[in-house]
């Protein structure tokens, strides 16, 4: 779907690493035309990720700064409308599992660290783009669950993917009436470098390709789903 997206300006949050689900939504919302925002916690990860798609013939601007902080929120946002003039979609991609333990031994610590990392950084961007886009005559939320049934020794991070279909929902309800859409990707253990590293797999016939999960992003947000608000998406290799 070549330049479906052309004159689209999109924040991506969560780009960082070589190899990572950020760079390969970032590569095709660009290839499809969007102009970026795109952001990271870590200043040399996003930086690079930024350089790669410029001389990639994107335009991009990055911004570094942590997703559960309302200041830091509102700057990505304004300084991208402030850039662009336009805001029009937004990919809620930061987050991920970082605390692995049984439930008895999550400290309030864990929990709060893991619901804020993937469901408040969703809700602070949404509810700050939000009227955004409604001035804008409507755009795109594009948010990240989990695919399957809860698992075991990860009560913070299956609560709070349970928490991003719940937010979902509600988005597309209040944006019903206001041209914007909001759905979710549930992707599957996905081939990302970090997660090869760490496990390395044998087999990978099963795995989530990192392009499949970005072209499934990219029609999302393009107009040939425009009839698709409220859905939670697998994207999953069975």
């Amino acid at each position: 779907m070549p330049n479906t997206l052309e004159g689209k300006t999109a924040i991506v949050t969560g780009v960082s690493g070589d190899g990572q689900v950020g760079q390969a939504v970032a590569k095709a919302l660009a290839d499809d035309g969007a102009q970026l925002m795109i952001c990271s916690r870590t200043q040399s990860k996003v930086e690079a990720r930024a350089a790669e798609l410029r001389d990639a013939g994107a335009k991009v601007i990055s911004q570094v700064g942590s997703l559960t902080d309302e200041d830091t929120v509102k700057r990505i946002v304004d300084e991208t409308i402030s850039h662009y003039g336009q805001l029009d979609i937004v990919v809620n991609l930061a987050g991920g599992l970082t605390r692995y333990k049984p439930l008895v031994e999550t400290t309030l610590e864990d929990w709060r660290a893991e619901v804020d990392n993937n469901l408040l950084s969703a809700f602070l961007m949404s509810r700050t783009v939000f009227p955004h886009l409604q001035a804008g005559g409507g755009g795109v939320i594009v948010n990240f669950a989990r695919a399957g049934q809860a698992q075991p020794n990860m009560v913070a991070y299956n609560c709070a993917k349970a928490g991003i279909e719940a937010l979902t929902r509600t988005l597309a309800l209040e944006g019903r009436d206001l041209g914007i859409r909001a759905n979710a990707i549930a992707p599957g253990l996905v081939d990302t470098a970090s997660n090869i590293a760490a496990m390395k797999p044998k087999d990978m016939k099963h795995w989530t390709k990192r392009e499949d999960i970005a072209e499934t992003v990219a029609f999302l947000v393009s107009p040939h789903a425009s009839g698709i608000t409220g859905q939670t998406i697998a994207v999953t290799h069975i």
